[in-house]
């Protein structure tokens, strides 16, 4: 079974996801911590963490809020 276009792990998926994990990890939240802080499912998180989720921007912000951050913070450089 193929996975959906929402469900492809790409390149830009996966460095966001990096970049999360990394501002999560410099407050010492764990995933729940910060699914909590941000009214979001865990498994939701981690997903996002591994790059399988296409995140809204609306979920952008709200994890940015979370973590005290500008939501650029996460965004992968374009070449």
């Amino acid at each position: 079974m193929s996975k959906s276009h929402n469900q492809k792990k790409t390149a830009g998926r996966i460095e966001f996801g990096k970049r999360l994990k990394r501002k999560r990890k410099e407050r010492e939240y764990t995933q729940e911590v910060l699914a909590e802080k941000a009214g979001l499912a865990p498994n939701y998180v981690g997903s996002v963490e591994r790059g399988e989720r296409n995140i809204g921007l609306e979920n952008i912000i709200i994890l940015a809020k979370a973590l005290a951050v500008s939501p650029k913070e996460f965004m992968p450089d374009r070449e």
